[in-house]
């Protein structure tokens, strides 16, 4: 994938790395470092409490594994080891600024039977390292303890970087133990939270249709009912004012037939299926408000959903230039480069656009982030603007296989 440096004025929704929670330098004894001393000085408590329940949970459900009983409670202690790593998680958040991803919940309904769902909950890598975690903690806790409670009567003018020595180890030791298992983990989120995107999109886009079909055809088929009723009444007393009603209805008919085609349009256009994104975008341009240019450059066809979600972010994103640009020329290009399949929009108007402008900007972003795209919205205010939006490539032959 090409590598951009955004500009400024530039926009770019994709997905966000973690915050660096490395503390900046600052003055002794401010808030910051009384919260890590109260951090240092809880962590015998918390080890305790810790310690003594995953010593409880293991002893008990290792030696209980001779029989049946076992390894139910076995998972079970994993499970509330699970939620002793949340409690450390946000005691970190809180006090130490280190702000560590929930690692995702184990998906049992769905699975097997009893056993199957039991193996999965006695395999979790984020119970176990919970486990490791808190063992490890109950020495740490003691010496951290002992070192805070002496320095601040003895050595209270070195105290602040003591407490932030102590505390860098257990912002280490947090993001070891207590994060997420691994790439996958975090994957897992981001395809979760896209998939809600997805759903919200759906059920928006069948909203839309449904109150389309109400407002429009349907209301103006309901009229031509009543219309060709009363003609019908009138076909033998007034037949003249019977045919200025079946003209009057036959106009209906027309415009309930130019609807449903614009509706049809808007769910999948029949130019996109038979003759590809060239003739689709080249279609879409003839309705906008500017001259717009359009350039496409692909080998071959992409996947059918592929096709489709660039075609629809390029309509919406010339809607936007017919309505609230005010430019006087326009372009689309298309391209693909490597395994992506990139989109550029731009317009001479006023600029001055955003994620968060009312533009519908901001859906565009997460209907692409929702399948591994990016966007990027370059648009200082007097212009131009440059819309880059990028694609998976999928092969339409893989993607019919």
């Amino acid at each position: 994938m090409t590598q951009r440096i955004p500009s400024p004025g530039t926009t770019v929704a994709r997905s966000a790395a973690g915050p660096d929670d490395r503390p900046p330098a600052r003055l002794a004894y401010d808030r910051h470092t009384w919260k890590e001393i109260a951090h240092l000085l809880a962590n015998l408590p918390v080890a305790l409490f810790g310690f003594t329940y995953v010593v409880t949970m293991l002893s008990i459900g290792f030696g209980m594994t001779v029989t049946v009983v076992g390894f139910p409670l076995l998972a079970a202690g994993l499970m509330g080891a699970r939620q002793l790593g949340r409690l450390e998680r946000a005691r970190a958040r809180a006090l130490l600024g280190v702000r560590i991803e929930e690692p995702s919940r184990l998906r049992l309904r769905g699975e097997g039977g009893f056993f199957q769902r039991l193996w999965l909950q006695l395999k979790d890598p984020v119970g176990w390292r919970t486990v490791l975690y808190e063992f490890i903690r109950l020495p740490w806790g003691v010496l951290t303890f002992s070192v805070t409670l002496v320095s601040l009567f003895v050595l209270w003018p070195v105290l602040p970087f003591i407490a932030r020595g102590l505390t860098n180890a257990d912002r280490a030791m947090v993001r070891a133990l207590l994060s997420p298992s691994d790439e996958l983990e975090r994957r897992i989120a981001e395809l979760e939270s896209d998939r809600g995107v997805v759903v919200d999109t759906a059920a928006a886009d069948l909203r839309r249709i449904e109150r389309d079909l109400h407002d429009g055809a349907q209301a103006r088929l309901v009229n031509l009912a009543m219309g060709l009723g009363l003609a019908k009444e009138k076909v033998l007393e007034d037949p003249d004012a019977a045919a200025v009603m079946v003209e009057e209805a036959h106009g209906e008919v027309k415009l309930a037939l130019q609807e449903l085609r614009d509706l049809a349009r808007g769910i999948h256009p029949a130019v996109l299926t038979d003759r590809g994104l060239d003739a689709a975008l080249s279609s879409v341009a003839t309705r906008c408000t500017v001259p717009v240019k359009v350039t496409v450059d692909l080998p071959e066809r992409p996947a059918a959903a592929i096709e489709g979600i660039a075609y629809f972010t390029v309509s919406e994103l010339l809607q936007n230039v017919s309505k609230h640009s005010r430019a006087k020329s326009a372009s689309v290009e298309v391209w693909r480069t490597d395994t992506r399949l990139l989109i550029q929009v731009w317009d001479d108007g006023g600029g001055g656009a955003s994620l968060d402008g009312g533009t519908g900007m901001k859906g565009l972003a997460e209907r692409l982030e929702a399948v591994d795209g990016l966007f990027v919205l370059e648009s200082p205010e007097g212009g131009p603007t440059t819309v880059t939006a990028e694609l998976p490539w999928r092969d339409r032959s893989e993607a019919r296989g």
